[in-house]
């Protein structure tokens, strides 16, 4: 089947096609693969099972947290171990053993991009992989960037910086409070984006990626988790291998949507070696020898040809233009990554591959002599066709676009930077006689607020294309530390009619009242607040405490009572209402009802310390220490490690005389603090 090439008399090079011998393998149809099929329905299956985990959550409130690689973050950040975190982890250690299997069977992405190619070869497009060197290094970045980077940062560059006067001062991490476990939440949804950014995400990076990047195109230069996955896949034992029947027919790269040469491979190595191959199987489904097979054996990384010189990778681009159009993919990944605090870092990497791509593209266009895309002709023989116009067009208002967003993003993070810079607490602007800014500190407001306004949206007086919410929010804050607190309460009111009402907000509106001394006018606003959403319970407990405050508990007791006659409480929200009402019946000297409301409470929730902590003291105050030291004795077996109930309890035992008890208490109490540094 080998071809070969002449010269004519005319001078014209001449190049024979190769000769396909009839039954042989390559003259054959390509037969349909029966892995694509079961793929499928596992990936279908996987979607279900996601789908059923959010309605369970939504039915019960409760459920195990989303088993999701992302949610890994919390495990190296701060030390929270969930499901995610244990999915992950177990992942990569499969990858070890079986290659990288989970990205072809079980990641709703790769099914999202396979679905879009399947639909574009349908309509007669059949995308093309953009093969390029340095791109293929982005997913192990952003690896490193989300996974490890922020235990670097914690455990090393804070600490040296602190040490190094020339280094500027560095945001301080969350305090580490040592490793603990959060498999189940009853905040599933909290760490995904709502349905305004996940739609586009899976636009771009399901469909947009595919069209430009090829099969797999976020797979390859956008996922992070690959990052980790493909250099893990090459020290596999169980890899795609073949046997002496292969007759290099070229079937099994046709249909593989890894965009790996399979033929060249196992004809190469005697098995595929490329980190890209996610073990779909279809290559083997299609073997019309049967030759190919999932087999144990050598791993990538031992791997030596064993049929001649190793097969050369084709690329697209130059060694220059690979340099060029790298830096452009970081200026790009940079210039949407959190812009209008929106755009999150795996959707910004999408975006950042599709706009190298048309770049790249549209260069090719103006140097090359011809150039198509998508059997769409844009230049040919120098000239440019209809369909190049178009391209370029698109091409430059891509262009414009994103300078534009890297204009809002960079003075998005002046904004941020001068934010950062104020630093007033939030119980220090809200008290009655609040601070006021140094003169360093308020010019660093001023940068900050005039950065924010020019972020905003168009409509609202801002520079920005789309909404920018936490603009607003924002400046309102910067406003109250200044003391233009009316016109703080103004912005917030705005920000409510345009974004809608939530609960964070409707504090500070009530808290920006109190503070300009209209507090009856704070407690109607309230009121009014939780009669349209009884769910606020963050609300009710703010008003329930302002009462309480006047000493007016009555009234306290009275908001309590009516939020917990709504039928729309969930059962999180109607257990917090029912312990601010445990501790106001107590208050209001109404201890038999108090009591026996925080025993409820129990009765839902028995792991709660400070439940058990409460019951204790109402106890003593109806004079039933016996009780109290019960109580007290579950709030400590829940919470060994509090020197605070240990000393609590230690108080109460010697009040009855049981000093030896006390004193062994006391003593660990002692110790607890000691090993605390304290």
């Amino acid at each position: 089947m080998a071809s070969t090439s002449t010269t004519s008399s005319a001078g014209e090079r001449v190049v024979s096609l190769p000769v396909v011998t009839p039954g042989s393998a390559a003259g054959r149809t390509i037969r349909r693969s029966r892995s694509g099929r079961r793929r499928a329905i596992v990936l279908a299956i996987v979607q279900i099972l996601m789908i059923a985990h959010f309605i369970q959550w939504r039915m019960t409130g409760r459920t195990i947290s989303p088993v999701e690689p992302s949610e890994s973050m919390e495990a190296v950040g701060h030390g929270i171990i969930n499901a995610g975190a244990i999915f992950f982890a177990l992942a990569l250690l499969s990858t070890l053993l079986l290659g990288r299997w989970f990205c072809g069977w079980g990641c709703h992405v790769v099914m999202l991009q396979d679905l879009c190619g399947w639909i574009m070869k349908k309509c007669g497009i059949r995308p093309r992989p953009f093969r390029s060197r340095l791109l293929l290094y982005v997913p192990l970045i952003l690896a490193l960037y989300m996974f490890v980077w922020p235990a670097v940062y914690r455990w090393g560059v804070v600490p040296l910086a602190a040490k190094l006067s020339f280094i500027p001062d560095l945001a301080a991490p969350a305090p580490w409070h040592g490793v603990t476990w959060a498999v189940v939440t009853t905040d599933f949804w909290q760490t995904f984006p709502g349905v305004l950014i996940a739609v586009p995400f899976l636009l771009i990076c399901g469909f947009a990626t595919v069209y430009f990047l090829g099969a797999k195109g976020f797979c390859t230069y956008g996922c992070p988790y690959g990052g980790f996955f493909a250099p893990l896949e090459q020290y596999s034992s169980g890899r795609i291998r073949v046997t002496d029947a292969c007759e290099h027919c070229g079937h099994c790269t046709a249909v593989c949507t890894s965009n790996v040469r399979v033929h060249e491979e196992v004809r190469a190595y005697g098995m595929v070696v490329d980190p890209g191959c996610m073990k779909c199987l279809d290559c083997v489904s299609v073997c019309p020898n049967d030759a190919l097979y999932f087999g144990f054996g050598r791993p990538a990384t031992r791997r030596g040809p064993i049929n001649g010189a190793e097969p050369r990778p084709n690329f697209d681009l130059t060694i220059a233009e690979e340099i060029v159009f790298a830096l452009l993919f970081f200026a790009v990944f940079l210039a949407y990554r959190g812009v209008y605090d929106a755009i999150p870092m795996l959707m910004a990497a999408g975006i950042a591959g599709c706009v190298t791509f048309i770049g790249w593209k549209a260069w090719r266009v103006v140097r090359d002599e011809s150039e198509s895309f998508h059997r769409v002709r844009l230049k040919y023989k120098g000239g440019l066709t209809r369909g190049g116009l178009v391209f370029l067009a698109v091409a430059g208002i891509v262009g414009l676009l994103t300078l534009h967003t890297g204009y809002i993003r960079t003075t998005q993070a002046a904004a941020e930077r001068a934010d950062r810079r104020v630093t007033v607490p939030r119980s220090n602007v809200f008290s009655g006689s609040p601070t006021t800014l140094s003169p360093e500190m308020r010019a660093d407001a001023d940068r900050a607020i005039a950065g924010y306004r020019r972020a905003r949206f168009i409509g609202d007086g801002g520079h920005g294309l789309l909404p920018y919410p936490e603009a607003s929010l924002r400046i309102a804050w910067l406003l109250a530390c200044k003391h233009e607190f009316a016109e703080a309460e103004t912005r917030l009111h705005e920000y409510t009619e345009k974004y809608g009402v939530h609960e964070g907000i409707c504090l500070d509106i009530a808290a920006l009242m109190r503070v300009q001394l209209k507090e009856r006018e704070a407690a109607h606003y309230e009121r009014q607040i939780i009669a349209e959403r009884p769910n606020f319970v963050r609300v009710v407990d703010d008003l329930a405490l302002w009462y309480e405050g006047l000493g007016d508990v009555g009234n306290a007791i009275a908001v309590c009572e009516e939020v917990l006659a709504a039928e729309t409480l969930g059962a999180e929200e109607r257990l917090y209402v029912m312990r601010r009402l445990s501790l106001l019946l107590l208050a209001g000297g109404r201890l038999d009802e108090g009591i026996a409301l925080i025993e409820r409470t129990i009765e839902i929730d028995d792991q709660n310390p400070a439940a058990f902590n409460q019951l204790a003291r109402a106890h003593v105050q109806a004079g039933n220490a016996a009780a109290a030291i019960t109580a007290l004795e579950h709030a400590v077996a829940l919470a060994p490690e509090s020197p605070e109930l240990r000393d609590e309890l230690a108080g109460l035992l010697e009040s009855l005389g049981r000093s030896a008890e006390a004193a062994e208490h006391a003593a660990e109490a002692a110790r607890i603090r000691t090993g605390d540094g304290g």
